[in-house]
């Protein structure tokens, strides 16, 4: 398998495994409570990954519900097969409600004014869910206002057909930030039982997120959102949760040696001669840069790579479209040979959340910024 791929790649490519991929998803499904589904998060491009392909293989095995950002991300899907739930996370103007019908896409509410704005632009009725803010502060209905949400599930144009909120830090383990997402956990269920007692049916509810699940599984909802750790990963090297389900990386980035060259002691590299040559060594270039999503800020920070199952240096400042690395102790490398960014060689392995840590970033945002002129390669 791993030869084919060789012969089909040229300078640089993202190996996705959707074997990992289902596991993962079957592993975070065994943590969550009866009758929760797992939400997949695939805004982004699935975080890079590629969204037909992560939500389809995600449909494979049963998973009908999807979220994304933007209602672009959610037509897009519809044009690709994509069937099931897309639930659009984040604003869209009120100008674009007929495609929401259309595409039969659900609306996040983010405000009581939004709702009503999107009420009276409906020409027939638009399934949405109603965001409830309990300490995040960015959007949604603050939870307290119990008598607004009320005037939305009033609202003829609107099908509330789903309730959440956002635990804003669900990642730390911290005394002050468990007592903060408790709080924000206490709120929701109090403005449900407030609904409740308005008469109102609720309907389905969701409240974690990745790391609400791993840290707050015992929590009853229809739906857990989750985004990273399908992909394989955490956000932080430091993070701690209480569940720590085996997940395995879906993702490898891979470049391949353009040239070698040699270089002679004092002899400087790259813009800003931003390396100098303390001894003889050999360079080899490759044609990866940041405009493919690696992080400029590697540039200088002790960042390496992998080849022949060794570690080696990435030397002076990476470029919009190549980067050197230092090659002076791996013997027998050529040119085309396979360089390993992010994933495995031989035993040893440098990981998304590695690389994300030393760019000074989370890995979410590593992997979705990797771009698109890079090729992704689908390993089952």
């Amino acid at each position: 398998m791993i030869k084919k791929i060789q012969e089909k790649t040229g300078r640089a490519w993202l190996e996705i495994n959707l074997t990992n991929l289902r596991h993962n998803a079957q592993q975070l499904q065994k943590l969550m409570p009866q009758g929760c589904e797992l939400m997949g998060i695939v805004k982004a491009n699935a975080y890079g990954h590629g969204v037909k392909e992560i939500s389809k293989e995600l449909s494979r095995i049963g998973i009908r519900s999807f979220g994304v950002a933007t209602i672009d991300e959610g037509i897009a899907m519809r044009k690709q097969g994509i069937r099931g739930d897309i639930l659009i996370l984040g604003y869209t103007d009120i100008s674009r409600t007929e495609q929401l019908h259309r595409y039969q896409l659900i609306q996040t509410v983010i405000d009581y004014d939004y709702a009503c704005r999107l009420n009276r632009a409906a020409k027939k009725a638009i399934p949405v869910h109603i965001k409830i803010d309990t300490g995040m502060h960015r959007i949604g209905i603050r939870a307290e206002d119990e008598g607004l949400v009320q005037e939305i599930f009033l609202l003829d144009k609107l099908k509330i057909e789903g309730i959440f909120t956002h635990l804003c830090v669900a990642d730390s383990r911290r005394e002050t930030d468990i007592s903060y997402t408790q709080r924000q956990i206490a709120s929701f269920y109090t403005l449900l039982s407030q609904l409740k007692q308005l008469g109102i049916t609720l309907p389905k509810i969701h409240i974690q997120s990745t790391y609400g699940l791993l840290n707050y599984p015992e929590l009853q909802c229809d739906y857990a959102r989750i985004g990273i750790a399908l992909y394989g990963c955490l956000s932080n090297d430091k993070d701690e949760t209480r569940m720590q389900p085996k997940l395995k990386p879906v993702m490898e980035l891979k470049s391949r040696i353009a040239l070698i060259r040699d270089i002679t002691e004092g002899e400087e590299v790259g813009y800003g001669r931003g390396y100098m040559a303390s001894r003889y060594c050999k360079i080899a270039l490759l044609p990866i840069g940041y405009a493919d999503g690696l992080p400029r800020s590697l540039s200088g920070e002790n960042a390496r790579v992998l080849i022949h199952g060794q570690q080696v240096p990435i030397i002076g400042r990476i470029c919009m479209d190549q980067l050197m690395i230092d090659i002076t102790d791996v013997p027998e490398v050529i040119p085309g040979d396979i360089v390993t960014l992010i994933g495995q060689d031989e035993v040893d392995e440098i990981s998304a959340v590695e690389v994300a840590t030393q760019a000074g970033s989370i890995t979410n945002e590593l992997l979705s910024r990797l771009g698109s002129r890079l090729e992704r390669i689908y390993i089952k």
